[in-house]
């Protein structure tokens, strides 16, 4: 499952692809995106095991197998099945819906910079959190429904500001950064008119964290990201016409205006049911998508594989961040350095690219 960023992209060869779908609305499968995903997968659930063997609380492989199996003991189930299995599936979920998030931004755009945190949508659902906890108290469905406004407002404000003349690739990232900075001043202003309880709360859930993960918690955000997927195919065949100009996609008959608002709102949800859960966490929407496309050796971004990719990378820095850094920290603590240095290495590519 791909979207083309490449609008001097040919046809792919026959024997190649695997079409499920209508013309209309269908989903690719490159032969050797869809090899990737499945080792990308299988990296996942070896990270899986070690997540639920891997603690303070040391349990067996044997121990793990019973568990699943429907055995076990009253302590070993409770730390497998209520503590490390819904993180460690949280991780792999949220990795996947930010990261499928990031590919449709940079298809929409044509930029591999476009990211959701970094075009302020992040740092919009952040304001809406915590209007939400200073205003109306801090019960979990108050809280959760600030981060969805907040969220979508952000994105709606960028939307509208950028669309003069048109919607333009590199406009959109500018306007989004900038509406990014000033969210970001008000989050501080914000903070810093708190209580301190208030504050440091708002301050560990922006940090990106995974730490108030719980099988209830997790539902409700893996049911709206599994609805969401399933809308995905509405739009893949869309996009992937506007990757050859909005002309010729309009020439072809495809509706540019509302598929390009259908993946963005596809977009923002993901984004959204995230980040009302785990909070803000960085640059997995950035990378993931680039780096899936990079394994694959693709001129597109594999959906499969870059969803997959976004699992990995997200929970192996909650791995990280538990149990190799002395320190227990945020998992978006470890992710914003992962996430800078591959920023970087993008520049300096990008910048080489242009000289």
């Amino acid at each position: 499952m791909s979207l083309q960023t490449n609008k001097n992209r040919a046809a792919p060869p026959t024997g190649t692809v695997l079409v499920i779908g209508s013309e209309t609305t269908n989903i690719l499968i490159d032969k050797r995106s869809g090899l990737v995903a499945l080792a990308v997968c299988a990296v996942a659930l070896t990270l899986v095991v070690l997540a639920l063997l891997w603690g303070d609380f040391p349990i067996a492989v044997r121990e793990v197998i019973d568990v699943v199996l429907g055995g076990g003991e009253g302590l070993v189930r409770t730390v497998v099945l209520e503590w490390r299995l819904p993180r460690a599936l949280a991780a792999l979920l949220f990795g996947a819906a930010l990261a499928v998030s990031g590919a449709l931004f940079q298809t929409i755009t044509r930029n591999p910079l476009a990211s959701p945190d970094i075009m302020g949508l992040a740092n919009g659902s952040y304001t809406g959190m915590i209007l939400a906890l200073i205003f109306l108290g801090g019960s979990w469905s108050t809280l959760v429904a600030g981060s969805l406004i907040g969220g979508i407002a952000a994105a709606a404000v960028i939307y509208i500001l950028a669309l003069r003349d048109g919607l333009q690739g590199f406009r959109f990232i500018i306007v989004g950064i900038g509406v990014s900075a000033i969210l970001a001043s008000v989050n501080t202003w914000l903070l810093l008119r708190v209580e301190l309880e208030v504050a440091l709360f708002a301050s560990a859930w922006g940090a990106g964290t995974l730490n108030t993960i719980t099988a209830a918690t997790l539902v409700p955000a893996g049911l709206a990201i599994a609805v969401l997927f399933c809308l995905l195919p509405m739009v893949l065949a869309p996009l992937r016409q506007m990757s050859l100009g909005d002309d010729a996609a309009a020439s072809t008959g495809a509706a540019i205006k509302p598929a390009r608002l259908a993946a963005i709102a596809i977009a923002i949800g993901l984004v959204s049911a995230v980040t009302s859960v785990a909070g803000p966490i960085s640059f997995i929407a950035l990378s993931a998508p680039q780096i899936a496309r990079r394994l694959a050796r693709s001129t597109e971004i594999p959906l499969l594989a870059t969803g997959a990719t976004g699992g990995v990378l997200l929970l192996a820095s909650d791995l990280i961040a538990q149990h190799v850094i002395p320190l227990s920290l945020p998992v978006g603590v470890v992710t914003v350095v992962f996430g800078g240095v591959y920023l970087v290495l993008l520049l300096i590519r990008e910048a080489r690219r242009t000289m």
